[in-house]
């Protein structure tokens, strides 16, 4: 008998026909002799609709209360699969995050969980029962209701297979795996039969859209094997353990013969959400660069790339750097605000960044030279480049971004021999 999280997304459970649909597959890991927790996000859209009537009501709304209002969707949607697991005869209930309790930090809307307590999951669990948890949602210190931040359910179906230490964490999205790149610009990709954390963060950091970035951090952290799958396959289809998805696992797990230790590259992301902004004319002198990003963090804004030009004859020199696009009308506010002495801004979102990851960089040379030579030979201009052990990433302008995909991908070897 495995202990096993399940974790549905919106468009899996967007109607009653859909959760209908993951109640069977529910019900078959159950008969199969699985003890099974259900993590769920609300509808596909429904928290958008809920967001949005907090705006309407005031744009200046309580957090505390705008967290209130957004953790419904997900309510809604742990009621009624446990009311459609229960017409087909699984015992089932719902645990909201303030009846476990996940507790969390007073954060709200991008709170972080803190503790999971399972002595009541345990013995429901063991009582045959499957619990049905919703996702994105616990309660602070003063029982306030909180929310993680968006894309959370992942993160809590995480949280919830390291507290219950279940033998992995399946996470049922609208893809059948992790591919090397995006099947829709590259219909050539693969899809990867395992990722190792770490290459699945970096993936997830730079544009893969597959699983939120925190989940993958905190599976890291706690040693969860994840497997992304497809809930979209027939009610006749293998059971999960023996359906070809990706799974996410520690270096260690995965044998010399596999596909991602052949492999340099494990894959290629993009980003289109990314904004440039260069300052010109910055005062070329010790804590000039301070002065620029100290207010940045101040506000919360992560920078991403960042390149400081040769410095001008004048005594100064250009910063040129990166942050989300959505962050771009609070940066520029922020670096106006700031006593910087630049000479001019210039921002532009006519930009994306593009990334090769892969853990064999690690042990292997010559991996950003291909990828600056295939760009190059394609016209294709790097504005900002930045690194990591197994990562580079380059900024170029948005309009090359997927004959950038096509090309890196075709020059690492990563494209299949049949068009998926």
């Amino acid at each position: 008998m495995a202990r096993i999280v399940m974790k549905f997304g919106g468009t899996s459970m967007a109607g009653i026909e859909r959760i209908r649909s993951v109640a069977q597959r529910v019900k078959r890991e159950v008969a199969a002799g699985n003890q099974v927790a259900v993590v769920v996000s609300a509808m596909a859209g429904e928290t958008d609709r809920l967001v949005g009537f907090c705006r309407e009501a005031s744009p200046l709304y309580d957090p505390a209360e705008y967290d209130v209002v957004v953790a419904a969707g997900e309510q809604i949607t742990s009621g009624l699969l446990a009311i459609a697991l229960q017409a087909i005869g699984v015992p089932a209930r719902s645990w909201l995050g303030w009846q476990l309790p996940i507790a969390t930090s007073d954060a709200h809307s991008r709170a972080r969980i803190g503790d999971i307590d399972t002595v009541a999951l345990d013995a429901s669990l063991t009582a045959g029962h499957v619990a049905v948890i919703p996702g994105f949602q616990g309660v602070d210190p003063d029982g306030r209701v909180t929310t993680l931040g968006r894309g959370g359910s992942d993160t809590s179906a995480v949280a919830v297979a390291a507290a219950m230490k279940a033998e992995r964490c399946d996470i049922y999205t609208d893809v059948d795996g992790v591919y090397t790149t995006d099947p829709r610009i590259v219909p050539r990709a693969r899809k990867l039969g395992r990722v190792t954390y770490e290459e699945m963060l970096e993936l997830a950091s730079v544009g893969a859209k597959v699983l939120q970035t925190r989940s993958v951090g905190l599976a890291m952290k706690e040693k969860v094997r994840v497997q992304v799958l497809s809930s979209f396959t027939g009610d006749d289809a293998p059971m999960a353990d023996t359906l070809p998805g990706t799974m996410i696992v520690g270096e260690d797990e995965i044998g010399e013969n596999d596909t991602v230790e052949r492999q340099l590259i494990t894959g290629i992301a993009h980003d289109k959400n990314e904004a440039k902004i260069t300052l010109v004319s910055v005062p070329d002198r010790p804590g000039s660069v301070g002065s620029i990003f100290t207010p940045l963090a101040a506000a919360g804004i992560n920078v991403d790339m960042i390149v400081q030009n040769v410095a001008h004859s004048a005594g100064s020199t250009d910063v040129t750097f990166t942050v989300p696009a959505a962050d771009l009308p609070r940066s520029l506010e922020v670096l106006n605000g700031a006593d910087i002495g630049f000479e001019k801004l210039v921002h532009d979102t006519r930009v994306a960044k593009v990334s090769v990851v892969g853990v064999g960089m690690r042990s292997h040379a010559g991996v950003a030279a291909t990828m600056f030579e295939t760009l190059g030979a394609r016209g294709i201009n790097i504005q900002a480049i930045t690194t990591s052990e197994i990562k580079v990433s380059v900024l170029i302008e948005e309009d090359y971004t997927e004959l950038a995909v096509r090309v890196l991908h075709t020059a690492y070897g990563l494209d299949s021999e049949v068009a998926a």
